[in-house]
């Protein structure tokens, strides 16, 4: 896994959460507290502007196991939090993290995120891909891939957390898609199997991906290979799923043989 670049040293909060949620202040790391501090932390930054009320909150981060405090640990780890987040001179004791009525909100004008530069890039992906810039579409794919290091959220407890985690995988899985069907219109095949064989290797019952392995495979000669990669796939669904491969998957493998 590499390692998180650190960010450039600029003014300001930013925020990543394509990996472990971390935080800099320019170019200075921030201690976020505790993974439930953090997990509430996240609960906040990725609803931008949303007010999120306290039993949310619980509920979110603490899921069917109520902390023993009660609803009291909500304050206490927000306070903590605008200690940490807030800047030399800032004299706003709310610091990102404002209070309503109802609950509290993340302002998020002028903080950074990569989740924005990763829709961003995204959507650069798409303008490129229609105007017919494959090339262009492929890498800012691979920008996009490049934002990712780990497990999304990793270690953050909590159904928000494993929501968000969730979303954020299958995000990522359809930029591999993506990047390798462009690729594969490129005829960059060997290029593209490389790369497959490396992803599926982590996410072996990603069937779209292990499609796209035994065309790329196929397109270099290398059918027994192609061949190979649908038998570990249906042997892995059936173990650990308990399904069948699907009907794109079977015709491939046909197509394989025929």
């Amino acid at each position: 896994m590499s390692p998180v670049p650190e960010p450039d040293p600029v003014p300001g909060l930013r925020f990543s959460v394509l990996g472990p949620l971390r935080a800099w202040r320019g170019g200075a790391p921030l201690d976020l507290g505790p993974v439930r501090q953090q997990a509430l932390l996240a609960a906040l930054l990725l609803r931008p502007g949303v007010m999120v009320s306290q039993s949310e909150l619980l509920d979110g981060v603490w899921g069917l196991e109520p902390p023993g405090t009660g609803g009291r640990v909500v304050p206490v780890y927000v306070h903590r939090l605008r200690k940490c987040l807030r800047g030399p001179g800032e004299r706003t004791p709310d610091s990102v993290i404002g209070r309503t009525r109802g609950g509290y909100r993340f302002a998020a004008d002028g903080v950074r995120i990569d989740m924005a530069r990763l829709a961003q890039l995204e959507s650069d992906a798409g303008v490129a891909e229609e105007a017919g810039d494959l090339a262009a579409a492929v890498a800012s794919c691979a920008a996009a891939l490049g934002l990712f290091h780990g497990e999304p959220l990793a270690g953050l407890p909590g159904p928000f957390a494993e929501g968000q985690r969730l979303r954020l995988t299958e995000r990522r899985s359809t930029l591999w898609t993506r990047k390798a069907r462009l690729q594969l219109r490129l005829g960059r095949a060997a290029e593209t199997a490389d790369e497959l064989s490396a992803v599926l290797a982590l996410e072996p019952h990603r069937e779209p991906l292990a499609v796209l392995l035994m065309r790329a495979l196929r397109a270099t000669g290398r059918r027994a290979e192609a061949i190979a990669v649908y038998g570990r796939i249906r042997d892995r669904l059936a173990a650990d799923l308990g399904v069948e491969p699907g009907e794109e998957l079977r015709r491939t493998h046909r197509e394989l043989l025929g």
